[in-house]
C-alpha cells in the first residue's frame, strides 16, 4: 500500500487516540455505536461522534461472565474493548435492534462499563419489506431524537438533522466514488486500501473524513494500473476488520474488488432519499440500506444485490468470511452459496475467531486460487 491511503490507516490504528483528540479539541460527546443501522444523523446533529464498536483480535478472558462462550466472536471481542476500558471516552452506547447475541453484549456493555453515562436502544422493525416498517421505524426515530434532546439540554432544529443528512450522503457519494476505481483491470485502488477507507467513516468525524476522501480521489485518479490484479475476490459475511487476513489474500495472487459486509458497502451503499421531513428522510435511509440477513425476509432481497455486486465488479470468486456461530449468516450460507455457483461464482468458506489462524488460511485460499486457475485453461 502506497502513501496515498496513510491517513486512512493511522486513524484505524490510533482510532481511540483520534476520539480523544476529537472530544478534547470540540468539547462534544463521543458516543459508542454498536450496529451500522444506528441513525448516525442524530448523533452528528446533535454535535456527538459516534465511533463504531469494533474488536481488538486479541485474546481476552473478561467476557465469560457476562456472555456465552458460544456467541460469535464479534460480540465477545466488541463487549471486552468496554469492559477493558477501551471505549473509557464514550459517554454513550446505543445499539439498534440486530442480533440478539449483540443485543446481550450491548446489555452488559451498558450495565458494567463503569464510564457509561446513557445508553439507548434503538427498536428497529426486522421485517423491513412489511408495508408497516417504515411507519414504525419513523416513530422510533422520532423517539431517539427525542431521547437525545434531554441528553444534550436542547432542540435538535430540522436544520441540524438536514446538515447531518447531507455531510453523510456526500461521505456515502465519495466512498462509492473511490470503490468505482475497483472495478478496473489491476484496480487502482486495493481490498486493503478500500477497506481502511469505509472502516474509519465508521468512526471519524464525517467532514474531516469527506476532506481526506476528496483528496484521495484527486490522487488516486492519476495512479498507474500497474499492480497485477491475479483472481478477483469478493468477501462477504458481517464485520470484518482483519486487515491481516486482507493482505495475506492479495499478497499471494489475488485482489479483493468489492464485498458485502457491514464494515464495507453495506455501512454507506445507498444515499438517504432527501424529503421535507428529515426523519421521514433518515428512517426511510435505513429501512432501504443494502439488507442484513437479520433484517431480509421473507424476501432474500440481498441474494441478488450480492450477486449484482460481483458481476459489476467482474468478481471471479467469493469468499464467505463467517463469523463463527454468527446465526445470521449462517442461515442464510446455504442459500447464498447456491446462488452465486448456480451464476457461475464459485466460493470459499472460512470460519472467522477473535484472532484468525493465517497460516492455513493462506493454505486454503491458495489451494482456491490453484483451482480456479485450472478452471481457466478448460
Amino acid at each position: 500500500m502506497s502513501g496515498l491511503f496513510d491517513q486512512f490507516k493511522e486513524w484505524y490504528e490510533k482510532r481511540h487516540d483520534y476520539a480523544r483528540a476529537w472530544k478534547g479539541r470540540t468539547g462534544g460527546q463521543v458516543v459508542a455505536t454498536m450496529c451500522t443501522y444506528t441513525p448516525e444523523e442524530v448523533l452528528i446533529a446533535a454535535g456527538m461522534l459516534p465511533v463504531r464498536v469494533l474488536g481488538a483480535h486479541e485474546p481476552q478472558n473478561v467476557t465469560e461472565p457476562h456472555i456465552f462462550g458460544m456467541f460469535c466472536p464479534f460480540c465477545r471481542d466488541s463487549l471486552a474493548q468496554g469492559l477493558l476500558g477501551r471505549f473509557d471516552y464514550c459517554e454513550g452506547v446505543t445499539l439498534t435492534q440486530s442480533c440478539i447475541q449483540y443485543r446481550q453484549a450491548f446489555n452488559s456493555w451498558r450495565m458494567h462499563v463503569p464510564t457509561v453515562k446513557w445508553d439507548y436502544y434503538l427498536p428497529m422493525p426486522n421485517e423491513v419489506q412489511s408495508r408497516f416498517a417504515r411507519v414504525m421505524h419513523y416513530a422510533e426515530v422520532k423517539k431517539f431524537r427525542e431521547f437525545m434532546e434531554g441528553v444534550i439540554g436542547r432542540k435538535i432544529p430540522d436544520a441540524d438533522l438536514k446538515r447531518s443528512i447531507e455531510v453523510l450522503n456526500e461521505n456515502r457519494r465519495l466512498l462509492r466514488e473511490l470503490f468505482e476505481f475497483r472495478k478496473e483491470t489491476n484496480p487502482r485502488v486495493t481490498g486493503v486500501e478500500a477497506l481502511y477507507a469505509s472502516l474509519t467513516a465508521q468512526f471519524v468525524d464525517k467532514e474531516e473524513h469527506n476532506r481526506e476522501l476528496q483528496r484521495v480521489l484527486a490522487e488516486v485518479a492519476k495512479r498507474p494500473n500497474d499492480r497485477e490484479e491475479g483472481i478477483r475476490f469478493m468477501t462477504i459475511g458481517s464485520e470484518n476488520d482483519d486487515i491481516a487476513f486482507m493482505a495475506m489474500v492479495e499478497s499471494v495472487g489475488s485482489t479483493i474488488v468489492i464485498d458485502d459486509q457491514c464494515s464495507g458497502t453495506r455501512y454507506f451503499w445507498n444515499e438517504a432519499r432527501v424529503q421535507d421531513d428529515p426523519i421521514a428522510t433518515i428512517a426511510d435511509r435505513y429501512c432501504e440500506r443494502p439488507a442484513c440477513p437479520t433484517k431480509d425476509y421473507p424476501a432474500h432481497t440481498r441474494f441478488d444485490h450480492v450477486l449484482k455486486l460481483a458481476k459489476d465488479y467482474n468478481a471471479r470468486a467469493a469468499i464467505f468470511l463467517q463469523q463463527k456461530f454468527c446465526d445470521p449468516h449462517e442461515g442464510d450460507y446455504p442459500d447464498l452459496k447456491r446462488h452465486l455457483e448456480d451464476n457461475g461464482i464459485p466460493t470459499l468458506f472460512l470460519e472467522f475467531d477473535i484472532t484468525n489462524p493465517l497460516g492455513p488460511f493462506r493454505i486454503r485460499v491458495e489451494a482456491f486460487l490453484e483451482t480456479l486457475r485450472e478452471e481457466e485453461l478448460f
